[in-house]
């Protein structure tokens, strides 16, 4: 069995940054305080580590119980945010996913710095949710690569992992990190907050400026596992 494991913002899809709204309406309730989330650069940060740093930056103190009201809250009023602004589902990725959901041997699952609201609320209002059965999700202030032992540990649930079989893709440094903790291959985009340039820094499997056509990344994914994958990738690449 072949394993990806997506990511959501700047992956799958962009709200245009929507989020914000329910963000920021979130910190007013909470604490009477105004904040512009757009001063701080989010880009693969978990919504907890967002959370953890938007108070600090406020001066307020926030412990455990509070950050997971402030993301209870949060998930709460994201769904009437997603409207506000004009997002959308990523190049190529609809068909993607259409394609591997037809294999019996490809599953997708989330693995995500979101929460299980704040991604169940996104696929929803962007018509992907259908495409993955479950996932792994922030649920504290703990880095990617938690999540991302969740994830795999999720994924062996549903059977034995072929060998080279496992691939995150996302579409910042924290992706390529996560995938790094559990031995994975990552698939890195430039279709959201980092350029290609600077994840190329980052040393992952593959870095493209955006999803290829489903029939080239299928080619990737199958052709990994018989040692051809470099002269693809290269192709891929250029």
């Amino acid at each position: 069995m072949t394993v990806l494991f997506w990511d959501i913002d700047g992956t799958l899809l962009t709200t245009a940054r929507a989020g914000v709204f329910a963000w920021e309406d979130a910190v007013r309730e909470l604490t009477g305080r105004e904040f512009e989330l757009v001063s701080m650069r989010i880009a693969g940060l978990t919504d907890y580590q967002i959370a953890e740093r938007t108070f600090e930056t406020l001066g307020v103190g926030a412990d455990a119980q509070f950050l997971r009201r402030f993301v209870d809250l949060y998930g709460e009023l994201l769904p009437a945010s997603l409207p506000r602004k004009q997002g959308s589902v990523m190049p190529n990725v609809r068909e993607i996913l259409e394609r591997v959901r037809g294999r019996s041997d490809v599953r997708s699952y989330l693995l995500t710095g979101n929460t299980r609201a704040g991604a169940l609320a996104k696929l929803t209002h962007y018509d992907l949710i259908q495409y993955f059965p479950d996932g792994a999700y922030a649920e504290d202030t703990g880095d990617r690569g938690s999540i991302a032992r969740r994830a795999l540990a999720l994924a062996r649930q549903g059977g034995t992992i072929d060998e080279g079989g496992l691939f995150v893709i996302g579409d910042t440094p924290h992706d390529i990190e996560c995938a790094r903790a559990i031995e994975a291959r990552t698939i890195a985009v430039a279709t959201g907050g980092y350029t290609l340039e600077e994840l190329q820094a980052h040393h992952p499997w593959r870095a493209l400026n955006e999803l290829p056509p489903p029939d080239d990344f299928i080619r990737l994914i199958d052709e990994a596992r018989g040692g051809t994958a470099a002269r693809v990738g290269h192709i891929l690449s250029a």
